[in-house]
């Protein structure tokens, strides 16, 4: 775990540096492209994807970098790497383009599938949430570092964050199945912070997402004591197969409660 302790004050200052860049552009009347997917793509992602990939492989020599805008590599190469960087310069970008603040940097370390450090920045917040399995979880704000844990037990009613940006008939019928519960709306993987931070309890995903979209703030999650599972309970994996899209999953703090039984059959 020291070695692991080690890497996080350079990852901070990485992410801090990729967010500057983001500021930049936020405050400039930026364009928008569309990707393949019909996902935005700002001047922004890639600022913030060419300081993080040129700066991770001196970090960690040898340790190859995976990044939404760098393109996916074949499996065939992918499936030999025991440890890797995976990396979402923008998550949120939606939330960028509305400028509501809600967009974030990630970076996460994969070992063997599983997140094992992850690094979450909130420019437009100047916060930063890190940790892992092992290593605990934590905010930094303004220089002031706290650890952070998942609410054990829930609250009542339900805490409840979900997409700002992609809601679904699926997770209305969740949430009606739920029972009483207030819904907090947010955006990119800030939803998975709240649930470190024990500020809300649970995040029930029935859409799609991609594995750098949630692997830092997984082992945020992690780290303060939350799952981030399937909804059959199977912890999320990564890089396990070429298709690099989540399964639809729930993260959550209190482990007492089954928050996959309020799914429809």
């Amino acid at each position: 775990m020291d070695s692991l302790n080690s890497l996080i004050p350079a990852l901070l200052e990485i992410v801090r540096d990729a967010g500057k860049a983001i500021m930049a552009v936020y405050g400039s009347d930026f364009a928008v492209q569309s990707k393949e997917d019909d996902s935005p793509l700002t001047a922004a992602d890639m600022a913030a994807h060419r300081i993080i990939s040129s700066r991770l492989p001196d970090l960690a020599p040898g340790v190859p970098v995976l990044s939404e805008e760098s393109g996916l590599l074949p499996f065939a190469e992918r499936s030999q790497w025991q440890r890797y960087w995976l990396v979402d310069p923008l998550d949120g970008t939606r939330e960028f383009v509305k400028r509501n603040g809600e967009f974030t940097v990630n970076i996460a370390l994969i070992d063997q599938h599983s997140p094992v450090l992850g690094v979450v920045g909130v420019p437009a917040q100047a916060i930063e949430f890190y940790g892992g399995p092992g290593l605990g979880a934590f905010r930094c704000e303004a220089g002031a570092v706290r650890a952070i844990h998942v609410r054990k037990p829930a609250r009542a009613p339900v805490r409840v964050v979900g997409s700002r940006s992609h809601a679904s008939p699926a997770i209305a019928k969740y949430l009606d199945h739920l029972g009483s519960h207030e819904m907090v709306p947010m955006g990119s993987s800030l939803k998975f912070c709240l649930i470190a931070e024990g500020k809300a309890d649970v995040y029930p995903r029935l859409g799609p997402t991609s594995e750098w979209d949630t692997a830092a703030a997984h082992a945020v999650v992690l780290g303060a004591g939350g799952q981030v599972v399937d909804w059959q309970g199977r912890p999320l994996r990564y890089n396990a197969e070429a298709n690099i899209l989540n399964p639809y999953f729930l993260a959550y703090g209190d482990d007492s409660r089954n928050w996959a039984g309020y799914l429809e059959p």
